[in-house]
C-alpha cells in the first residue's frame, strides 16, 4: 500500500485494532456514534467575525490529518468536503476523560467536533472544541503527507487515498464536478431539455468504433455498450424537442492512452434550424463562460506545451485542406494518387497502410502532424466526406462536409455538424460506409429520419478531454476519478 511497507501497515493495523477492541470492551462503538454537522469546513470558517469570538456555535466533521499536542492542549485539523479546517482541544474544557481519549485518536480518524470559532495568534479561524467524538475508527494508517502516492497505477487504484492526501488531485477533481455541473446550467439556460438514452443497443451506431458487445439472456440475444449518443437524440428531434442534450457514458473497445479510457463521458448536443455555425457560437460561449465561472481566468496554462491558452482571445477558422497543403507543401496534394500520398506521407515519418483509402492517408497526416500543433482554440473546417456519414455535404466543395472539429491544446475538444435531415442521402451514406456489413446499419433511426427531421445542428464535448485542458491535467487518467486498470493482485 503506497509507501507504507507491508511490516509497518501490519504492525500499525493490529495496534489500532486493539484501540478498536478497547473500545467496544468499554461500550463504546464508534461506528454507531450519533453526531450530525451543522456546517462544512469552508462555511465553518466564513462564519467567523472578528471581535464576535466564542459566540456562533459550530459543528463540523472529517477525517483527522494533523494532531499537534501541547500537553495540556492539542491542535488538530480535519478534513472534509471543502477543506480543513483546525480544531483546538483543551483539558480544561472537554474535561479529562474526554481529553484522554482525544489523545488516542490516530490519524486518519473521522471524527465529529462541536464548539465555537476563534482567531489563533497566526491568524487561523480555529473551532475551540467544547466536545468531541470519534465517528469511524481508521484500521489503515494514510499514505505519508509529503510522499504521498508515487506508484501511479496506486494513484488510481486507490484514489481515495489520493484524494485525502494530494491537494492537487482533490482539487482538480473537485474541480472537475464544478464543469459538469456549470455545463448543464449553460445548457438548461438556453432552454436544452436533458434526456437519457438506452446505453445497451441492438445497433452500435453513431461512430466508428469497436463496441463491448454483451448478452442480454431474458430476450435471447447480444447488445452493444453504446459507442456514441446521437442517433437516438436525433429521434428526440423528429419527435419535436427542439433542443436536447444528453451527458452520459460511451464505451469503446479500443486502446487506452493520455487522450483515451474505453469508458469515457460525452457531451451531445442538438438544436433545431440550427447549423454547424451556430454551434460555433455555442461552443465559443460555453468554454468563455466555464473560464469565468468555474476558472476565474480566459488564460490557461498548456501542461505538455508550457504555452498559455487565451480563451478570451480570437479563434481561428481554417479549412482542413489548406493546413493539409500548408504540412506537405504540396498544392496538388488532392489530385495526387494514392501512390504518391502513401510517399509523401512516408517521408513525413509516418507509418501507413498499403491498403488505406486516400482518406485515411491524408487524415493521418492531419492526426499525427497537424492536430498536436494547434494550441490556441481552432476551428478546423470542412471535413472529407468520408469521415463522418452523419453531416450534410458542402455546397460549394462536395468532398468536404459542413462540420467543424474544434482543436485546442492539440487534441479535439467537440465536433460538430449541421446535420444530416435527408433520408434518401443519409441512408445512401450509411450504405457506402457499412459496406458489405449493411446489419450494422440502425435501420429505426433511418424510419424515424424519413417522418421528418428539422435542420439542426448537432455537437458532441469530449467532457474528460476538455477537464484535462481545462485543469492542466496530464492525462485523462487525472481526471477520472476511478479510470480503467488490470484487476488487481
Amino acid at each position: 500500500m503506497s509507501e507504507i511497507p507491508n511490516e509497518i501497515t501490519h504492525d500499525q493495523y493490529a495496534v489500532r485494532l486493539k484501540k478498536l477492541q478497547d473500545l467496544r470492551a468499554a461500550g463504546i462503538d464508534p461506528f454507531r456514534a450519533d453526531f450530525s454537522p451543522t456546517h462544512f469546513s469552508g462555511e465553518a470558517s466564513r462564519l467567523y467575525v472578528e471581535g464576535q469570538e466564542n459566540v456562533v456555535p459550530v459543528k463540523v466533521a472529517g477525517r483527522l490529518l494533523v494532531i499537534r499536542d501541547m500537553g495540556k492542549s492539542q491542535f488538530a485539523k480535519i478534513l472534509d468536503q471543502q477543506g480543513l479546517i483546525q480544531l483546538y482541544v483543551k483539558k480544561d474544557v472537554v474535561g479529562e476523560e474526554a481529553y484522554a481519549a482525544f489523545r488516542k485518536l490516530d490519524l486518519g480518524d473521522i471524527i465529529g467536533a462541536g464548539g465555537t470559532l476563534f482567531k489563533t495568534k497566526s491568524g487561523e479561524i480555529t473551532v475551540r472544541v467544547d466536545h468531541c467524538v470519534l465517528l469511524a475508527k481508521a484500521l489503515r494508517p494514510l499514505p505519508e503527507k509529503w510522499h504521498g502516492l508515487t506508484d501511479p497505477e496506486q494513484v488510481y487504484r486507490q484514489r481515495y487515498l489520493d484524494v485525502i492526501v494530494n491537494d492537487e488531485s482533490r482539487r482538480r477533481l473537485m474541480q472537475r464536478s464544478r464543469i459538469v455541473t456549470a455545463v448543464r446550467r449553460f445548457l438548461e439556460d438556453r432552454q436544452f431539455i436533458e434526456i437519457e438514452t438506452p446505453i445497451l443497443q441492438a445497433v452500435a451506431g453513431g461512430a466508428a468504433a469497436k463496441p463491448f458487445v454483451t448478452r442480454h439472456n431474458a430476450l435471447g440475444c447480444d447488445f452493444f455498450l453504446r459507442i456514441s449518443l446521437e442517433l437516438y437524440l436525433k429521434r428526440m428531434l423528429v419527435a419535436g424537442w427542439d433542443r436536447v442534450f444528453e451527458m452520459g457514458r460511451n464505451f469503446r473497445n479500443e486502446g487506452i492512452s493520455r487522450k483515451h479510457n474505453p469508458e469515457f463521458t460525452m457531451l451531445e448536443v442538438y438544436q433545431a434550424y440550427s447549423d454547424h455555425r451556430g454551434m460555433m457560437t455555442l461552443i465559443r460561449d460555453l468554454l468563455t463562460t466555464l473560464c469565468r465561472d468555474v476558472l476565474g481566468t480566459f488564460e490557461i496554462k498548456h501542461a505538455p506545451s508550457g504555452q498559455v491558452i487565451n480563451f478570451g482571445g480570437e479563434w481561428r477558422e481554417v479549412k482542413y485542406k489548406d493546413l493539409i497543403i500548408a504540412e506537405t507543401g504540396d498544392p496538388g496534394w488532392f489530385g495526387r494518387s494514392k501512390a504518391e500520398k502513401i510517399a509523401a506521407a512516408e517521408k513525413l515519418g509516418l507509418k501507413v497502410e498499403q491498403q488505406w483509402e486516400e482518406f485515411e492517408i491524408t487524415n493521418e497526416i492531419f492526426s499525427k502532424r497537424i492536430e498536436p500543433t494547434l494550441i490556441q482554440p481552432t476551428f478546423v473546417l470542412n471535413l472529407p466526406k468520408e469521415l463522418c456519414p452523419l453531416a450534410k455535404i458542402n455546397r460549394e466543395d462536395p468532398t468536404t462536409l459542413d462540420v467543424f472539429e474544434l482543436t485546442i491544446g492539440g487534441m479535439e475538444i467537440a465536433p460538430a455538424y449541421s446535420e444530416q435531415n435527408d433520408p434518401l442521402v443519409q441512408r445512401e451514406m450509411f450504405e457506402a460506409q457499412a459496406g458489405e456489413e449493411k446489419q450494422n446499419i440502425d435501420q429505426d433511426f433511418l424510419l424515424a429520419l424519413e417522418h421528418g427531421m428539422p435542420p439542426a445542428g448537432g455537437m458532441g464535448v469530449g467532457i474528460d478531454r476538455l477537464c484535462i485542458l481545462l485543469t492542466g491535467a496530464e492525462s485523462i487518467r487525472d481526471v477520472i476519478l476511478f479510470p480503467q486498470l488490470r484487476p488487481g493482485a
